[in-house]
């Protein structure tokens, strides 16, 4: 950031008065910006013993596979977002969402939140943002061309799960360095 979004002026990094962290401060108008991490939303949609994925048609990691979800948005509430996510990439629409995974990917700051879904219909198809949209089984995963390792995380959790039919909600975080060891 160089410029304030207040009132133009140039911004400095610096830890300001009573806080404990640097943070771009405005000259001009003593603004203080606050940069704090994006929350991700999505779900893993499931119809019978399939889930949902999509091959991402844009950009990062055009043509690899995900589940549906994006950054959630001023105004909506996580599951909210996480329906309209699913909508945008699968034209589809979910029910029943559950609380599954809160992963924490520190590194990157950002925060994602990911819910089990039921499909409400089989009426899934390609979108802007999804140039494939398919229900996998466990066995057709394309564990070699997942999108992000977040995901790779979360469909391992669930399918690890699934066996017990033991969904709980819990929170895990991934580091660089888990990161890096899969890449």
């Amino acid at each position: 950031m160089n410029f304030c979004s207040q009132c133009g002026g140039p911004v400095t990094l610096t830890v300001p008065a009573g806080d404990d962290r640097p943070r771009h401060v405005c000259q001009a108008c003593g603004t203080i910006h606050y940069q704090n991490p994006k929350l991700v939303v999505g779900c893993i949609p499931i119809w019978d013993d399939r889930i949902l994925m999509c091959r991402r048609n844009i950009n990062p990691r055009k043509g690899y596979w995900t589940l549906p979800a994006g950054f959630l948005e001023n105004g909506e509430t996580v599951a909210d977002g996480a329906r309209r996510e699913t909508f945008e990439e699968t034209g589809s629409r979910v029910t029943d969402l559950r609380p599954y995974r809160m992963i924490d990917i520190v590194h990157i700051n950002q925060i994602y939140l990911m819910f089990l879904a039921r499909l409400e219909a089989l009426d899934f198809h390609p979108t802007p943002e999804s140039a494939e949209v398919k229900l996998m089984p466990e066995d057709e995963i394309p564990w070699e061309t997942i999108a992000f390792n977040v995901v790779e995380k979360t469909l391992h959790d669930f399918f690890q799960d699934r066996p017990e039919n033991r969904f709980e909600f819990q929170m895990d975080r991934i580091d660089l360095k888990w990161q890096e060891i899969i890449s």
